[in-house]
């Protein structure tokens, strides 16, 4: 009976023991990962000073496991128990990063660096997914806002604990912490590990109760209809739901419309986006701090709007992505423009633009794909989303890289900022027509209530 008033909403998202210890642990995991990323980026960029084309192939090598493992690790988190998955999985980047310490040079730190990454592949639906299992659809947008604010909050500490942790020691030393919040993140969340796979929460409620011969159980026929449906579940070739995630989101408008828009957008902001570097190089050279405050004021702008949202409790899909696209590329485009000597007040008010316009997106995204899968489906959805999020983390970053190249940073990033920004346009111009429910999105009561269109 306690996992049933945990999955009803309630007055407070806090009074769920369980959404809290998975906050606890998403939070320990993303600011030990924000510690690593600007560790990793100043070792590359600054101590190796690699060129552009070697910074492009860091997220070319973080995105190829995406690209393999993404359905896969979709398919296998709806039918495994999602919170050992996921401790696991902390247990090996944790190991994977204290690795990093003996490689000499980026050869040998490419190939750690995809190998963590196969490991995040497989946490990011089992956490996707654990989130629908846990949390009731009422409060499912405010789970994806708090989970969205801790990922652009440790944007604002972790670079700037890192950066003063780079002033007095070495990128180790962040690389170290890493793996140790790594270790927590998978502490806090050993007491989840019972919570196993399953379909929905009146299937659980109908088997459980039967078991246990409560007066309030639903009828022997019901329950005998969970249980077959689970036993179903449990004989399922994977590839058969493999293949039902992909059916699913074909029959769906809203999401395929919103994977496709996503699809567009990632394309032009993969390629630039492990090239701040490279750029804060030129405008400033030799200050290595200077990425981290960048990076903050993105994870400030992002939190501002976050916490906006929260209290809002909803977000049109139209001015979220498509508003949001227009903010991105407004500031990418600012940042290419600017030249050498250009004050950090400028960066960070650009920073920030670049951070509203990235929250407005990613919880708009996130929200419309949890609110319009089924509980057994969130895992499969959010895999072939990071499927199809690898196929152009392929590609895009190596085009950005050759294009800095021949053109210069300032000048690719203004191109690539004016093409984000063009489609934002196109989203907020056509999104009557673009997120228009289809009779599959109108029978989903998640996506019905989200209104996501209006």
């Amino acid at each position: 009976m306690e996992e049933k008033k945990e999955s009803e909403s309630t007055p407070s998202i806090w009074r769920n023991g369980r959404f809290r210890r998975m906050f606890a642990a998403h939070t320990a995991a993303s600011f030990g990962d924000w510690f690593d990323a600007i560790a990793i980026q100043v070792l590359v960029a600054y101590r190796w000073e690699a060129d552009p084309m070697l910074i492009a192939l860091i997220p070319v090598v973080m995105a190829l496991p995406g690209l393999l493992l993404g359905s896969i690790a979709g398919t296998l988190a709806d039918r495994v128990h999602k919170a050992r998955l996921m401790i696991g999985c902390d247990a090996a980047i944790a190991l994977l990063t204290l690795a990093i310490l003996a490689v000499p040079g980026p050869a040998w730190l490419l190939p750690l660096l995809g190998l963590r990454a196969a490991a995040g592949v497989f946490q990011m639906p089992s956490q996707q997914g654990l989130t629908r299992t846990v949390v009731a659809s009422g409060d499912l947008f405010q789970a994806t806002s708090l989970n969205g604010l801790v990922n652009q909050a440790s944007k604002v500490a972790g670079p700037l604990l890192g950066a003063m942790t780079l002033v007095v020691m070495s990128p180790q030393a962040c690389i170290i912490l890493n793996a140790l919040l790594r270790l927590c993140s998978g502490l806090v969340l050993w007491p989840l590990r019972g919570i196993g796979p399953v379909l929905d929460n009146v299937d659980q409620h109908a088997t459980t109760a039967v078991l246990q011969g409560t007066q309030d159980s639903p009828s022997k026929a019901e329950a005998d209809g969970a249980v077959n449906r689970k036993e179903h579940v449990g004989s399922s070739h994977f590839f058969s739901q493999w293949r039902e995630g992909w059916a699913f989101l074909w029959r769906s408008r809203m999401l395929i419309n919103t994977l496709v828009f996503g699809l567009f957008g990632m394309i032009a902001i993969l390629m630039i986006d492990y090239q701040f570097p490279t750029l804060l190089r030129v405008l400033a050279p030799g200050n290595e701090s200077l990425l981290g405050w960048l990076v903050s004021a993105i994870g400030a702008g992002a939190v501002v709007c976050m916490l906006v949202l929260n209290r809002l409790n909803r977000i049109s899909a139209g001015w979220g992505l498509g508003g949001g696209c227009v903010l991105i590329g407004g500031a990418i485009a600012a940042l290419g423009w600017s030249q050498p000597g250009v004050g950090l007040p400028v960066l960070l008010m650009f920073g920030a633009m670049l951070g509203v316009g990235n929250g407005l997106y990613i919880i708009t995204q996130n929200y419309i794909l949890q609110a319009g899968t089924p509980p057994d489906m969130v895992g499969r959805v959010f895999g072939i989303q990071s499927t199809v999020t690898g196929a152009i983390m392929i590609v895009s970053p190596l085009i950005g890289g050759a294009m800095i190249r021949l053109t210069g940073p300032g000048t690719t990033f203004v191109w690539i900022g004016v093409t984000i920004g063009a489609l934002g346009l196109v989203g907020l111009m056509l999104q009557s027509f673009i997120w228009r429910e289809s009779p599959a999105d109108f029978n989903n009561s998640a996506v019905k209530n989200a209104d996501p269109a209006q």
